[in-house]
């Protein structure tokens, strides 16, 4: 099973698509790991450097329909060879989502009152964020703060999470 958690890298913006999350022009290659340094690339947002705000983190907050735009397992396949196996926003792109659980990873959606809190404590800080899987929340700490926060999770998408992906699924089940 993969880790869901780690270092925060908030990315304070709704509709961050496929196409800034991977650029289509790297969707020709040929192994996952290639995809490593072209994660979002293409992602304009102020104070935003992917050359250094990747570095060492685990998940991403960001906000409302996280990875809209084109349908591509190359987007959660990007993100999962940079280690972020969790990102948490108020709602996904349907497929997005989807194909998150489908790579063994988990895309949480929070409300944005929550999302709104969090941001407002945690952004711009050093944060870390704990998932406790067997409880269904988040622990998420700073040098100044801890909060608790619960999620849901459907149990098909938590079978997935714990057999790493849908293929490690079909081969436990079928």
């Amino acid at each position: 099973m993969k880790q869901f958690s780690g270092p925060v890298l908030f990315l304070d913006r709704s509709d961050i698509n496929t196409d800034e999350i991977i650029p289509a022009r790297y969707l020709t290659e040929n192994t996952r790991e290639a995809l490593q340094p072209f994660l979002l690339e293409d992602l304009v947002l102020e104070g935003f450097n992917p050359g250094t705000d990747l570095h060492a983190k685990s998940v991403i907050i960001s906000r409302a329909n996280f990875g809209c735009g084109s349908s591509r397992e190359h987007a959660p396949w990007a993100l999962e060879t940079n280690g972020i196996h969790l990102v948490i926003a108020e709602s996904f792109a349907r497929i997005f989502k989807q194909n998150m659980f489908n790579c063994g990873m988990m895309a949480i959606e929070l409300s944005a009152e929550a999302l709104d809190e969090i941001f407002s404590t945690y952004a711009g800080t050093e944060t870390h964020l704990i998932t406790q899987l067997d409880k269904n929340r988040f622990i998420i700490k700073n040098q100044n703060h801890t909060h608790t926060i619960s999620f849901s999770l459907s149990g098909f998408n938590l079978a997935l999470v714990m057999a790493g992906g849908w293929v490690e699924y079909a081969d436990l089940h079928y």
